[in-house]
Formats: structure tokens, C-alpha cells, sequence
């Protein structure tokens, strides 16, 4: 009998891992616009980073990367109870209806500095809510009642009772929920709190958007056109753009980047990195900024791009000298394309064990076991047929192993 019990508890816990694994694997999401607090201090991350690392900039970002780390803004769209079931107000308790897990419970910090999106009271908009892993389900959108104060932490009862939207699986496009809803009556500083039900698990999503309402009077004028964009880390499928921010009476919401008339990338910053490109091949971008009535600006100049030729690159790895519990390395790259690479970044595997203790001729960051190298100021491009060199100390408590691979802005090199 003992036997079988103890036989009956493995097997219930084994399927009860499976059951979790599966949900929180597949099913991921956060609001996009109104962004989430995940969503924008992501952004903002981003932007402060420079395209590497996470760097915040924003207070209320800062505050919470240094009580809960950067990790939750690497995985900004899995805020979720697994075993949520419907039970939101039972199982999450007043204060903790932003982050109601431990990994976010920075982002219930009660300040008036979070990233905020401003609205058009009674207007109709369209919201936009991450698919990182599509899902059918509900989504409910509530909004806090007059009066609330940000800087006190969020209640249930600081919420309206009923949910100004609510809609069933809304339709999905390139990579996002999408539909229309008409905000509601307010004004001033509020949260939007929106919680998304799974109907094919007990799985559940929880956001908070910070959000400013203005009057009641449609907003008809468009922002004006963003600056010309300037590329940089052009590779054979992907090229960064940056360009000065666009201006509006309401404030920025969005940007689209365009090739033509194809829509080839968003951003909530001034900053995109178009993917998917042709190598070898000539495109013109442009800019479109968005207000939060839809309006588009104008165009912004165009900025021509040509791609790089796959195959241009290769990578010499060497290690002069190893010692019990470090080594030296150097790597040479060498450009074998046609055309000079720009703002070079070489990428490889830093295995665990291995702690990066010094650099010369770059600067070079390590996160979440890869490792990023980027020329100092007097060897960041790499003419056609030239080759740059840096190298690096690095302490170890095992076996050393060299690279098997590198990228090059995004390309693969060979090696040898």
C-alpha cells in the first residue's frame, strides 16, 4: 500500500510539472499600448543600453532593476500565475496586482515616476497586447477609480468594478493582439490594469499600464516627422536605426519604419532594429511617428541601406597564455567583403565558469552566457580587406574552452 501511495504521489507531481511547463512555455504576453510597466522600463532599457545591456534610465525603471534585477525586463511578457484559474482577487492579495509573483514584485513599487502613456478620454483606440506565445482566452481591461492616488499601492478596491473592455480571442497579427476599445471617462493620472485568462489552462497574465488622461476632445493633429534616420550595424539580415524623436501636442506613442510602403519594424523609442533583410541588397527607410489617436506624421527622409554580403568575416581565436585559473585570449577579425563593416560587435558563447577580468581594444560585456565585444573609438570599423584585433584576460574555475563560433553584427564567421 505504501508502494503504491508513494507511486500515485510521483506520478501526481510529475503531471502537475508537465502541466506547468507546458503553460508557461507556450503562453506569453504583456500590453504593448498602453505599454505595461515590464514593457517600458524593457524599452527604456534598451535605450539606455545602446542596443547591449539593459540600462535603464527612468526613476521608477531604476528603482526597480535594483530591487528585483534585469531579469524580469529580459522576460517582460511572463508577469503570470500558472494556476490562476479565474481566481485573481482571491489568490492575489491589495498592493501586489502588478507583479503578484516574487520575480516582479518590483514593478508594484508605488511611485509617480513609472513611464507613462497619455490618453484621450472617451476616445476609440485600438490596443495592442504582445502574442509572444498565442493563446485563446479573455482579456479584461480595468481602469482605477477617481481619486486614486499612484503613489499609494494598488488595491482591488482602487479599481473600477467592472472592466471598461473585455473581449474573447481578439484577433492576432504580426506577433500582437489587436482591437478596438473606447477608454473611458477620465482624467488625470490612472492605472490600466489588464488581466488575461487562458481558456485552455489555468494560466494567467497580469499587466499594469500607466496612463494619462487628457479631455474629452478628439485629437486630430498628428505629430510632426521624425529626423532623417542614421544606420548603423549593418549585416546581411539586419541593419539599426536610429533618428531624432518626433514631437505632438499629446505625445508619442509609437514610430513605424517603413521600406516603401511595407511596415518593416515598430518601436515605442526612437531606436529599431529591422530583421529579416536580403543580403547584398539595396533599401530605403523611412519613418512615420504615431500619436494615441492614430494620427501619422509624415514621412521622415529617407535613409539608404545596402547589406552586407553573407560569408564576409572570419575570426582567429588564440590563447597566448593559460595559467591555473585564467587565461589570456586575442582574436583577430578579419573583413573579406566588399564593403567596410560599421560600429563592428563580435558575439560568442562565454561559458559558465569562465569570468571576464579585463579587455583591451574593445569593450566587452557578458550576459546571460554570451558575450559581446564592441571597438573602442579608433578601431570601430573594419575597411574591406582589414583586419582589427582586441584580447581579454578572463578567470576560470574549470577547464578551459575555446569559441566554437562568432557572429559579426549578426552574420556568421568563419573561424581558424
Amino acid at each position: 500500500m505504501r508502494k503504491r501511495l508513494a507511486l500515485f504521489t510521483v506520478a501526481a507531481c510529475t503531471a502537475a510539472v508537465l502541466v506547468h511547463t507546458e503553460g508557461t512555455a507556450l503562453a506569453h504576453g504583456s500590453m504593448v499600448w498602453p505599454g505595461s510597466r515590464t514593457y517600458l522600463c524593457y524599452e527604456d532599457g534598451r535605450a539606455g543600453g545602446g542596443g547591449g545591456d539593459l540600462q535603464p534610465t527612468n526613476p521608477a525603471c531604476v528603482a526597480a532593476v535594483a530591487q528585483g534585477g534585469k531579469q524580469p525586463l529580459w522576460d517582460w511578457f511572463g508577469n503570470l500565475i500558472s494556476n490562476a484559474a479565474g481566481r485573481h482577487r482571491e489568490i492575489i492579495p491589495d498592493g501586489h496586482l502588478c507583479g503578484p509573483t516574487t520575480k516582479y514584485d518590483a514593478y508594484n513599487l508605488a511611485r509617480a515616476d513609472w513611464p507613462v502613456t497619455r490618453l484621450t478620454a472617451n476616445q476609440t483606440v485600438t490596443l495592442r497586447y504582445n502574442a509572444w506565445a498565442p493563446h485563446p482566452g479573455t482579456w479584461e481591461q480595468y481602469v482605477t477609480k477617481d481619486g486614486f492616488d499612484v503613489t499609494k499601492p494598488l488595491k482591488w478596491s482602487d479599481l473600477e468594478p467592472v472592466p471598461f473592455d473585455k473581449i474573447t480571442n481578439p484577433p492576432q497579427a504580426n506577433g500582437e493582439y489587436s482591437w478596438q476599445a473606447k477608454l473611458p471617462n477620465k482624467s488625470g493620472r490612472h492605472i490600466i490594469y489588464s488581466l488575461w485568462q487562458r481558456s485552455d489552462s489555468p494560466e494567467a497574465f497580469y499587466s499594469c499600464s500607466d496612463v494619462q488622461f487628457g479631455g474629452g476632445v478628439p485629437d486630430t493633429q498628428p505629430p510632426t516627422a521624425p529626423g532623417t534616420p542614421v544606420a548603423s550595424a549593418i549585416t546581411g539580415s539586419s541593419v539599426k536605426l536610429d533618428w531624432p524623436a518626433a514631437t505632438d501636442d499629446q505625445g508619442v506613442t509609437s514610430y513605424r519604419v517603413q521600406n516603401g510602403s511595407q511596415v518593416v519594424a515598430t518601436s515605442a523609442t526612437n531606436s529599431a532594429t529591422v530583421t529579416g533583410l536580403t543580403a547584398n541588397t539595396d533599401y530605403t527607410f523611412t519613418v512615420v511617428a504615431l500619436d494615441a489617436a492614430g494620427n501619422v506624421s509624415p514621412a521622415s527622409p529617407g535613409v539608404a541601406v545596402r547589406t552586407a554580403a553573407t560569408g564576409a568575416c572570419s575570426v582567429s581565436y588564440t590563447r597566448p597564455s593559460t595559467w591555473n585559473g585564467g587565461f589570456t585570449a586575442n582574436v583577430k577579425i578579419t573583413n573579406s567583403g566588399t564593403g567596410a563593416v560599421r560600429a563592428w560587435q563580435l558575439v560568442w558563447d562565454f561559458p559558465a565558469g569562465q569570468t571576464l577580468t579585463q579587455a583591451w581594444s574593445s569593450t566587452i560585456t557578458v550576459v546571460n552566457g554570451k558575450a559581446t565585444a564592441k571597438g573602442a573609438s579608433y578601431n570601430a570599423d573594419v575597411p574591406a580587406g582589414a583586419s582589427v584585433t582586441f584580447g581579454f584576460n578572463a578567470g576560470t574555475t574549470g577547464a578551459v574552452t575555446d569559441p566554437a563560433s562568432f557572429t559579426l553584427n549578426g552574420s556568421a564567421c568563419s573561424t581558424g
